[in-house]
């Protein structure tokens, strides 16, 4: 049943984004500005964020934070650029084509990710499959693309 759960959750997130980035589209016409409602949308997200951490009481190590390498800040740069290029892409490539290049994006980076055993929890060697996995997302943005 706890597996089930994030799964539900990893499907309910995935399904929100072609939302949030027709949301943040047209903020961005309206604004005429897409890194205004890039910002915008952190904005709100961090206010979002804010108050559930305040209203459920949560704490942070303040220790964890000042010792964390480096390189995990560069999460929210990738946040960033990802939204912006959304928002970029949305009008003119249209949702199914913008969001197929970012699974499909997503899921190359995740199978080198595991396989390489860099930033996961347990590494995963590639194998056929998975690449035909990737391949058989890759066909579906062609196919999406063409038709």
């Amino acid at each position: 049943m706890d597996k089930l759960f994030w799964i539900g959750l990893a499907f309910l997130a995935g399904s929100l984004l072609p939302l949030q980035g027709a949301f943040n589209a047209r903020l961005g016409a309206s604004t005429a500005s897409p890194m205004h409602a890039s910002l915008i949308s952190f904005v709100i997200g961090t206010l979002a964020i804010a108050a559930y951490v305040l209203a459920t009481r949560q704490t942070v190590s303040w220790p964890g934070v000042a010792g964390a390498p480096w390189y995990v800040w560069l999460g929210g740069f990738c946040g960033a650029f990802s939204l912006t290029a959304i928002i970029l892409t949305f009008p003119k490539l249209g949702p199914g084509l913008s969001f197929g290049l970012l699974v499909a994006g997503q899921l190359i980076v995740s199978v080198l990710l595991e396989h390489f055993n860099i930033l996961v929890a347990q590494p995963h060697p590639i194998s056929f499959l998975r690449v035909a996995g990737v391949a058989l997302v890759l066909g579906g943005v062609v196919l999406i693309r063409a038709f």
